[in-house]
């Protein structure tokens, strides 16, 4: 099967999704709402539908699951404060953007620290993830203990290409209101602007950024494409979502409930895993077809800049002994 046979799947499947679902209840006794920032048919939103389905028919319709993509409900900020206030049921996020609520959520972001999808999984779905499931739960925010994947993020411009860390020198790019990400780039020497995900189309029409930074498919399924003329394969960081609920309202469903909600949304991340890691690795014809030029980095010399940049040791610092180590003992030695 092509790639391109997948997306439509994809994209038919994502026709329907942000409808609410109707089971074999006509009022749902619990009917949870799901927020998120990505397109409607960005695997996230498609495989929550298929948990969703499959919640519906466990329940007997009890509980549904009605998906809000692309910042329906509001911008990230908007949408973490209606779970914090028991407006929003599900919220999924990626964990460098809730770093500012708890700080260790952002730890899987440390540039070049992943060399494949192997070791993210070992990581998260390791020791280290569960240190940052205990940190949500500190925080009065439930974690569903599968990540789900988004991919390795890769560094595009309209204006040139970054071919060496020195290039970066000047170059404003866009990244997410994060302070990991603007470490990182601020030590390549670059000039990184901090704009919401639902504004980077524009502001890369309109200049504000020469660039940006984002695994393939949300380069695809965004559209970025259009508004950026260079790929450079740096896969700088991974990236994925945690799925999240508050206590108060996850206290709320009952426990047998709950236990059909959390099983088929981790048995759905990980199918979710693989296609997003095979769209991933194989959508670089396909952008190239839409007018994106693509170039092979020589990785290791990004990473070394970030060591002698001293970005490895300001970050071990902030995270502490214990998660640094967690981390590295899947890693092995940073910096």
């Amino acid at each position: 099967m092509t790639v391109f046979n997948r997306r439509q799947l994809l994209v038919a499947a994502a026709g329907t999704i942000a409808m609410p679902h109707i089971g074999k209840a006509a009022e749902p006794e619990f009917r949870l709402k799901f927020g998120n920032i990505v397109s409607a048919d960005h695997p996230l939103n498609i495989y929550m539908g298929k948990a969703r389905d499959k919640i519906v028919k466990e329940s007997d319709g009890r509980v549904t699951i009605d998906l809000f993509p692309k910042n329906q409900l509001g911008s990230d900020a908007d949408m973490l404060s209606q779970l914090r206030s028991g407006a929003l049921e599900l919220f999924a996020q990626t964990g460098v953007l809730m770093s500012t609520l708890v700080p260790v959520a952002s730890i899987n972001g440390v540039g070049f620290a992943y060399p494949d999808y192997g070791k993210v999984w070992e990581s998260l779905d390791g020791k280290l993830g569960k240190h940052i499931r205990d940190s949500f739960a500190k925080a009065g925010l439930v974690c569903m203990e599968k990540s789900w994947n988004h991919g390795f993020r890769q560094t595009t411009s309209s204006t040139r290409p970054i071919l060496k860390p020195d290039d970066f020198q000047g170059f404003k790019i866009r990244v997410p209101p994060s302070p990991l990400w603007t470490s990182m780039f601020k030590a390549f020497g670059a000039s990184p602007v901090s704009i919401p995900w639902a504004e980077t189309y524009t502001a890369m029409q309109t200049k504000i950024a020469d660039g940006l930074e984002q695994p393939l498919i949300g380069l695809l399924v965004d559209k970025m494409y259009e508004v950026q003329k260079y790929c450079m394969q740096t896969n700088h960081m991974w990236d994925g979502f945690w799925v999240l609920s508050s206590q108060r309202v996850w206290d709320n469903i009952p426990s047998n409930m709950r236990d059909i909600i959390e099983r088929n949304i981790n048995a759905e991340a990980l199918n979710q895993r693989a296609e997003v890691e095979f769209m991933n690795d194989n959508l670089k014809g396909q952008l190239q077809k839409l007018g994106l030029e693509f170039h092979n980095v020589n990785n290791e010399a990004f990473r070394q800049k970030l060591v002698s940049a001293g970005f490895y040791t300001e970050w071990h610092k902030r995270y502490g002994e214990e998660a640094w180590a967690l981390l590295e003992a899947t890693t092995g030695k940073l910096g």
